[in-house]
């Protein structure tokens, strides 16, 4: 093994976690889950799925950004060591590690999926073999500050945290996160974020409702998760997709709503749950950003911008702040 592995999880993290999640998140009114929990096999190969839909601009805009303005951004940086916070395959990072100095250069990648780090770093080692790759399996909302005040520190850190994700976080989670981050950079440090922006909702709903239905299976699948990982007995006909824009909050949200009343048992949670016709279950939301908003909230958290950059339709940004 030719890269770093620091793992700061214990091994049934991400089993725990569930159950916790289940039991808070189907607890309250409305129900609802975290969208971590979409990824199983399955779900992670529908997304990739997902992403090559015509309807579903993310993952390509953010590319097309990388792919022109990459360079910039690595030099407005002064990057020479890149930390990518969830990375899972760190497949668009080899457009900003293109753009570093590879005699000199860290990558460490951050993500709570043991295997998916494994298997991206085995990858990264034979594209660059003279890039110094560290590993940390860890979760970014409970584990950031001890990550980032650890591990090899070369000055000039870069913070990336890309794809949108952003958005999945609620305002007080997001001013939470984004704290942490400030709270563990240094004064040489940048933070790059991936942002999808406010757009109309003739765009926006389909890349979370398309066609082909690609998406619906995706989310579906969440409750086949569930039955396999907690013993429940969801009969996923029983549910079906539905994504809306939610205007007051500047967000999409994606849901499983109840075709039927129905009766769902999650054996290893001893747990019984019920569901009225009609009910739904928030699985997901995606929040969308203006400039002025991103400015807002990073400047509360304690940085400054330094940099913006949007695909040639203007419909995700990247961008650069420094700490204050």
């Amino acid at each position: 093994m030719d890269y770093g592995f620091t793992d700061h999880l214990p091994e049934d993290f991400a089993d725990e976690s569930l159950r916790a999640d289940v039991l808070t998140g189907f607890g309250a009114t409305p129900k609802w889950l975290p969208p971590k929990w979409f990824y199983d096999k399955t779900g992670s190969e529908l997304f990739e799925d997902i992403t090559r839909l015509p309807e579903y601009y993310p993952t390509r805009s953010e590319r097309a950004i990388l792919q022109v303005d990459a360079a910039g951004i690595v030099g407005r940086a002064g990057a020479r060591h890149l930390v990518e916070l969830g990375s899972g395959s760190s497949g668009k990072t080899r457009l900003l590690l293109d753009r570093l100095d590879q005699d000199r250069a860290v990558y460490t990648a951050l993500d709570v999926s043991g295997s998916a780090l494994r298997q991206a770093a085995q990858a990264l080692r034979l594209a660059y073999p003279r890039l110094r790759i560290e590993a940390v399996r860890a979760d970014f909302e409970k584990h950031l500050t001890a990550v980032l005040q650890s591990g090899p520190d070369e000055g000039h850190r870069l913070i990336a945290f890309l794809g949108g994700t952003i958005g999945n976080l609620r305002p007080e989670q997001r001013q939470a996160f984004l704290s942490a981050v400030r709270d563990g950079l240094g004064p040489t440090d940048s933070f790059l974020l991936g942002a999808d922006l406010v757009k109309s909702p003739a765009v926006l709903v389909p890349a979370y409702d398309d066609a082909a239905g690609v998406t619906a299976a995706f989310n579906l699948n969440l409750l086949q998760v569930l039955n396999d990982r907690l013993g429940a007995n969801f009969a996923p006909g029983s549910f079906e997709h539905r994504a809306l824009w939610n205007e007051p909050e500047a967000w999409i949200e994606m849901r499983l709503r109840a075709k039927n009343d129905l009766t769902v048992r999650f054996a290893d949670l001893d747990l019984t749950v019920e569901f009225g016709a009609g009910e739904e279950l928030r699985t997901e939301i995606s929040a969308k950003f203006t400039r002025p908003r991103l400015e807002e909230e990073l400047s509360q958290a304690g940085f400054a911008p330094d940099g913006w950059w949007t695909d040639p339709d203007g419909r995700f940004s990247l961008s650069l702040w420094k700490p204050l």
